[in-house]
This record gives structure tokens, sequence and C-alpha cells, in this order.
């Protein structure tokens, strides 16, 4: 037998072959064994399309046999890992993956992981995986995975290591359970009580979150006070009685003790001689005879007659209050108590007819819209008109409507009116209107004037204060330090009535009320904020909004748009209002371009019903305006002139900016009760004109028939909805019978008590605390814990550039948390944000909580919240 070598396809010359020959001892057979050596210089010198590679052939007198190619290669590990493993931060019982990818080599290198310096040995930990693709894979993060992990490759020439992974388990924290509230911090009368958790369970370790929330809840609590009694003034001395003694007696009862009061101290009856002793029984002066030997009968007497002189009072006080109520009922019986004397009337057909119902018998045909905006549009429209006229004229009346919705009478509130407080060119009049005096009166119609501004003013000096425009949600914060020390300026704030001044430039649309703020040619040191409400349904990707002002000129520029940086002043838009940071006073208002279909301005639907002239017709009014407080308010004032009722709770509607109009209909009238007049069920208005309602009223009537005077109860539906779109449904269920018609009520907006108010009472944050988180943050820190984070934890950090203008960016940020959170700033959420931020500032760490919820106590204390 003979072995051969044959490399890259050629034979290998037998003197390099190196043959030996053994003896299998188990079988005796001969065993041959041939060896050839391969250089490096061989391998590198070979160009060919494969590897160097050999086989060898065995031949004998039965024939030949080839072995399988062999491949020889140069051995190498590259320097480089192709991926190192990167570090980690999870949370406990969290999966971690550390992917490793060694250098090439060749042969391909094995791969060992290293915690700490120390192998890593899977097989004896079933929690870690080390056999998938030379990843790392721990199941379940202990808090003693916690290490710097290497990945180490090796082969026949060497071994290579990575840069270390530095793995964090992190562990979040969690809340305890609530203590026990605490006792009412006042003895009796309206306090407050509290409850505290820790972020303790677990606490935060290794860089976890703090738990969210609030870490401290407070509520209110009312303990009665003990009143002690009080005597009521003495009684008439009675009668004289036949022993010469009179008596009078007093009562406990002004006021009675209660609540463990004490009770009153002293006698309640007292008794004397009515003849000055001149009296005499058995020989005796009265008053020398002892109580015991008074005569039964003379006191039962002296009895009688204070009970009959008491009956007889009664009487005479009854027969007074029946003849007063029965004229009163009688004053009242036609026209009810919301409208005034007939003789006011007299000579004026407009406003006796201004109810009437038309004729709706004729025929008609319509071929636009049939919904009326304004009373304006009213004048326009024929006696065939389907809608009820709603006339312009002012009737102020004092109704149980009014009452119930408890709002001032059309929002005006008025300050001290100093010429020269609003711009040039206003010849707008005003008339005060005092919401408490019930005495009914009409103007004549030659001096009704036109729909004028709202305005309300303050005089405000170096510690600021805040103007409130009562339920219209339109509000000025002057800043503490704006106006110079020793100065106080009349500053004022209205609303424009009219029709807008600023006129939509294609499909722009005004969001906001028109609002004035001066005296134009005031100065201020820093930015005041004004709060504007708006009706857009706010988002970035449906909505470009801009803030304009108008110029001395009459002339409309935009200022900003709310989604680009300015260093002029910064916009911050809530969902129903925005705050603006400005440095000059003028007249300003949001208009918004829809970018998209979806683009949806909110509207407030309310249907309001009175009765009119004819007693079998009842009028159904249903308004849609644009979703701001101020515009609502003009739909109640116009309603209660008109004696009008609201019949259920408004509600929001999401019109959508897709072009489709708008339809409004009446349902599920009762059968052989109700019917409606033809053509009138069902109403449409197109698209543009809710579109660009520009905060003005629009509405539909409808005119709802009884078949008998015994019919006195309604209940029927009001259908609004958008033809591909939202929709709204009104129920109606009330009674058209003033008396046993319920009342449905609408809250007013908490500011309309405190229009104005100035110094510390008109901020939340107590002055000594503003400095010291200002001193703290306006500092810049290496760590960006600075006025930076603090308007991040307020979420206003979208225009940073424009804070960094100002020369302390922390009061500003405050200073719109104050604008912001007018109605619900709650100081614990500025105290949570305070307590994360501040734990590596010294200087905050006596601002405690503890006295935030003190301030928080004091302010709604002194408003009167």
């Amino acid at each position: 037998m003979q072995i051969f070598f044959k490399c890259n396809g050629e034979w290998v010359h037998q003197n390099e072959h190196v043959s030996e020959e053994s003896l299998d001892e188990s079988s005796g057979l001969k065993v041959r064994e041939v060896f050839i050596n391969v250089t490096r210089q061989q391998v590198e010198d070979f160009h060919g399309p494969e590897d160097y590679w050999c086989q060898c052939v065995a031949w004998s007198h039965l024939g030949t046999s080839k072995s399988r190619k062999a491949s020889v290669r140069i051995a190498y590990l590259r320097k480089n890992f192709e991926q190192d493993p990167q570090g980690r931060e999870v949370p406990i019982e969290g999966m971690i993956v550390l992917h490793c990818r060694p250098p090439e080599g060749v042969p391909a290198a094995e791969v060992e992981w290293l915690k700490n310096e120390e192998p890593i040995d899977s097989e004896q930990d079933e929690n870690i995986d080390t056999r998938a693709d030379h990843n790392l894979i721990i199941r379940q993060a202990r808090l003693s995975d916690s290490g710097n992990y290497t990945c180490m490759a090796a082969n026949i020439v060497a071994k290579r290591r990575s840069l270390s992974a530095t793995v964090v388990v992190y562990v979040n924290g969690g809340w305890s359970s609530w203590t026990e509230w605490s006792a009412c911090n006042v003895r009796c009368g309206r306090g407050w009580q509290k409850r505290s958790r820790t972020c303790t369970n677990p606490a935060p370790l290794n860089g976890g979150a703090f738990c969210e929330g609030m870490s401290v809840q407070k509520i209110t609590c009312t303990s009665l006070c003990p009143v002690d009694g009080s005597w009521e003034v003495w009684s008439e001395w009675s009668v004289c009685s036949p022993e010469c003694e009179h008596l009078r007696i007093r009562e406990c009862t002004a006021p009675p003790p209660r609540n463990g009061g004490k009770f009153c101290e002293g006698l309640s009856q007292e008794s004397e001689n009515c003849t000055d002793g001149l009296c005499i029984l058995d020989k005796k002066p009265l008053h020398e005879i002892k109580p015991q030997r008074w005569s039964r009968r003379g006191i039962e007497n002296a009895s009688d007659i204070a009970l009959y002189s008491g009956l007889g009072a009664a009487v005479v006080a009854v027969a007074v209050l029946v003849i007063g109520v029965t004229l009163y009922r009688r004053s009242q019986s036609d026209y009810g108590v919301d409208v005034i004397d007939s003789s006011a009337l007299t000579g004026n057909p407009l406003l006796l007819n201004s109810s009437m119902q038309p004729d709706l018998t004729v025929s008609r045909t319509y071929s636009g819209p049939i919904c009326l905006q304004d009373p304006l549009d009213k004048e326009l429209m024929t006696e065939s008109s389907l809608f009820n006229p709603l006339s312009d004229i002012k009737v102020k009346v004092q109704s149980s409507f009014m009452v119930s919705l408890g709002v001032s009478e059309r929002a005006e509130y008025h300050g001290k009116n100093h010429s020269g407080t609003f711009p040039h060119g206003n010849n707008r009049s005003f008339s005060t209107m005092h919401p408490r005096n019930k005495t009914p009166y009409i103007q004549n119609l030659s001096s009704l004037p036109t729909r004028t501004e709202l305005r309300t003013t303050g005089v405000f000096g170096h510690l600021g204060g805040r103007l409130v425009m009562p339920n219209t949600g339109v509000s000025l914060l002057i800043p503490h330090g704006a106006i110079p020390e020793e100065n106080s300026w009349e500053i004022y704030m209205s609303i424009n009535q009219g029709e807008p001044s600023l006129q939509s430039d294609g499909s722009e649309v005004l969001l906001s009320p028109e609002v004035t703020c001066g005296p134009p040619d005031m100065t201020v040191t820093t930015p005041f904020a004004l709060t504007i409400p708006h009706c857009a349904d706010v988002s970035s990707e449906h909505w470009n909004i801009h803030l304009k002002k108008r110029t001395q000129q009459g002339k409309w520029e935009e200022v900003m748009s709310v989604e680009d940086e300015s260093t002029s002043c910064y916009c911050l838009l809530d969902p129903f209002a925005c705050h603006v940071l400005l440095d000059s006073f003028g007249t300003y208002a949001l208009t918004g371009e829809p970018i998209t279909d979806c683009a949806v301005k909110q509207l407030k639907v309310a249907v309001f019903g009175c009765m009119s002239c004819n007693s079998l017709d009842y009028n159904l009014r249903v308004y849609c305006v644009d979703n701001t407080p101020w515009a609502f308010q003009e739909v109640v004032s116009d309603e209660r002139h008109q004696g009008g009722q609201l019949l259920e709770e408004p509600k929001l509607l999401h019109f959508k900016g897709n072009t489709f109009s708008l339809q409004i209909s009446v349902l599920d009238i009762p059968p052989f009760l109700w019917r409606i007049k033809p053509f009138t069920a069902c109403q449409e208005v197109p698209f543009s004109r809710v579109w660009c309602s520009n905060q003005q009223p629009l509405h539909c009537a409808f005119s709802l028939e009884r078949y008998t005077p015994t019919t006195t109860q309604l209940s029927c539906k009001i259908c609004i909805r958008q033809l591909k779109g939202h929709e709204q449904i009104l129920q109606v269920q009330t009674s058209i019978l003033e008396s046993e018609r319920e009342t449905i009520t609408f809250f007013a907006q908490e500011d309309s008590t405190f229009p104005a108010q100035t110094g510390p009472k008109a901020f939340k944050i107590p002055y000594s605390i503003r400095q010291r988180i200002c001193a703290t943050f306006d500092t810049p820190n290496a760590k960006g814990k600075d006025w930076q984070m603090l308007a991040q934890k307020n979420s206003i950090n979208r225009n940073l550039s424009y804070f960094a203008t100002q020369s302390s960016p922390s009061a500003v940020i405050l200073n719109l948390w104050e604008a912001r959170h007018q109605h619900d700033g709650d100081l614990d959420s500025l105290a949570c944000a305070l307590e994360e931020i501040g734990r590596t500032h010294t200087k905050l760490s006596n601002i405690t909580e503890s006295q935030l919820d003190e301030a928080d106590f004091n302010y709604s204390r002194q408003n009167g919240l």
C-alpha cells in the first residue's frame, strides 16, 4: 500500500513525505501514516479561487481511495469588537440583554462573559443565559445583577477584551398607605385637615423614579361653633292683679344656646308692686306679704288676660298678611312676576306685538337657510317668516330665570368711569346696570344704546394684582414690581360686544373675543399675563393659531404664531384659554387657520323656551355659540329680556371644518298633545354661517302649539348635528306653567365676586417664598436644575429663548403659573415639583410643603373660596 499527497491539484514530491509504520495491537494489522508540512510562506504565496488545500490518496492492488480536502488557512484575531456591549438601566425584575459581537478571526473566537472581572457560569445560575449568539441574557433583573460586564473573545491566536458595560438595576418609588386624616385645624368654623403618604413602598433606589402624584391631600372640614344663649327683650308688664302686682318675662332665644353653648344667666321672670306699696291686703302693705298668701285666682286672671291679648295680636297679623298676598296676586295675575305693569306698554305697538306668532299657513318657498343669527336679521323677514320675531328691545326685568342662573346683569361690571382710560375714538356709550335692583323698568325706544363694551377697571401699584372681567374668562395679572414704586395706575379691560373689527381673511376665523387692556401709553418693567378664552379644540396638527394686535390706525397685525418661538412675547395655549405674556397694552384677539378638515371649533348649544301671546303657542329657541363664557353671556342676557327659560343644561358640540352644514330638528313631540307648525320641524344652517360666526350668537326658532289649554307639560328632544360630524341631543322636559317649572341652574364662574384684587392676596405663591425660588433658580446650574427645569416641570418649556431674555426667568415662569391656575391653582403640584428639583439646592430646603399648604389655605380664606 502507498500513500501520496496532492495539494492545490498538484502532487507533492515524495521527498517531502514523512512516513511512519506501526502495528495495531488489537487487530495485528500494519498501519502506515504519512505526513507533510505546509509552511506559512506556501499559503501566502498561493493565489487561487479556493483556500490552500491538500488531500491524500491511498493506493493498493485493490484500487485507490481519496480523502476529503483539508483547507489550510492563516489563523488571526482582529483587535476591535464588531459590537461592544452597551450599559443599561433596567427596572427590577426587568429583562437585561447585553449584545456582544466578537472581532473577526480564524478560527472563530470563543466568547465568555465577566462580571466585575469574575467569569460568569451560566450553568450555575438559571437566570442567566450566555448561549444565544454570544449575547448575555438575564431573564429577571435582581439588585445583585448591577455591575460592570465585559465580553472576552479568544482563539488560538489571541484574546481580546471588549469595553465594559455598566448595568444598573433600579427600583421605582412606590407610595405608602395614606395616614389617618389629621384633626381639623380650627376649633370651630371652616378649616382643613390633611393626610400624607411617603414614597417608601419601596423607596426609589439607584436613580429610580420618584413617586408621581401628591404626597399630601387636603379636604375642608367644618366644626360647629358653640353659641351662647342670649335674652330676648323683656315683655310688656302684665295688667295689675288684685294683689297689686304685675309681671314681665323674657326668653333665652336671642339666640338660643346650641352646640354646647351656655344658657342665659339671670332671671327669666320679674314681678313688682304696681301701686308703689299703697295696696293693702289683710291690713298689711302687699310687699310685706309673703308670696304664699297670694290669691291663686288673681294669678289665673292675669294669665288669662295675657293669653287673650296674644291671641288678638295674632289674629290681626294673619288678617294683614292675607290682605297683602291677595293684593299682590291680583296685581300679578295677568303677566306674572317677570312682566311689568301693562300701562308701561301703552302706545307702544312694537312692544305689545314683539312675541306674536306670524301667520304660518301661507305657502312660501325658501331657497336659503332659514336660521337667523341675531335680531338685526329678523327685521329683514316678512310677516310670513317661520321665526318668532325676537325684538332687540331692552326690557329689564328681574326674573326667577336669571336668579337661578346666578349671572350678573349682561356680565357688565363697571368700576369708576374715568375719562381718558379708553383708547381715543371709542364713542360707545355705557350704561350701568345694578344686578340687585329688583325694580322693573323699561327704556324708551329712542334711548336704547347699541351694544357696548364690557368694561372693568382697577387701580394697581408696585405690589401688582389681578383684574378679572366677571363671567367672561378674561383676566389680567399685573406682577409684583411691574409698576415702579410710589406709582399707581388705573388699569382697565374691555371686550368689544359689537361686530368684530377683525375681519377674517380667507379661511382664517376668529377664535376669541377682542380684548382691550390699557392705558396704551403705560410701560411695565415685567411682562404682564393676559388670559383670553378661545373656542378651538387645540391641536397643532389641525390648527395654525395666531395672536393678533390692533394698531392705532385700526388695522390688525400678527404678533406671533402660537407654535413659533419669539423673544417679544410668550403664548401658552390651554384647552379653553390662552395665556399671553406681554409688555405693551392694546387690543388683542386669537385667530385660527385650519390646516385640515379635522380642525374643530367647540360650540355650546342650549335651548330656551317661553310662551307666546297666543296662550296655546310655545316657542323654542336653540342657540349655537362659540364656547367662550362671554359669548354665552350674550345669549343669557338676550333671553332674560325676552322672558326666556333655560330648559336643559348647555352641552358642547364639536363642529368640524369639513364644509358640511348644521342641522337642528325637533323630535319625539307627544302626539295628540302638541303639534309643530308646518315647515319648521327641521332647519339647516350653512357651514360658513356657523364656522365664521365671529363670536356672535346663532339661533333657530321653533313654534309649537297645544291642542288644549289643559296640556301643561312638554317633552321632546332637540337634535343638533353636523352632517358627517358630531351630534348632541338636548332633552326637553318642562312645564309651561311658571309656577310648576323646574329651574335649571347654570353656575357662573367664581371670579364674579372679585373683579379686582390688589397686593399679596391676589397671588397664591407668597412673596417670601417666591423670592427664595427666584434667587435659587435664576442662577444657571450645571445639572440643569435651574429655571429651565422649573419651566419643564410646569409644562411651559416650549419657548425657553423667551425666558432667557428676562432679567428673572423664574419670576416670569411663576407669573405664568399664577395666570394659568387662577381657579384650580393647587400648590401641592408646585410643592412636589420644587421638592424634586430642589434636592440639590440647600436654599430650597426650608421651603416645606406645609408652608405652601398654609399659603394655599390663606389665599382661599382671603378670597372667600
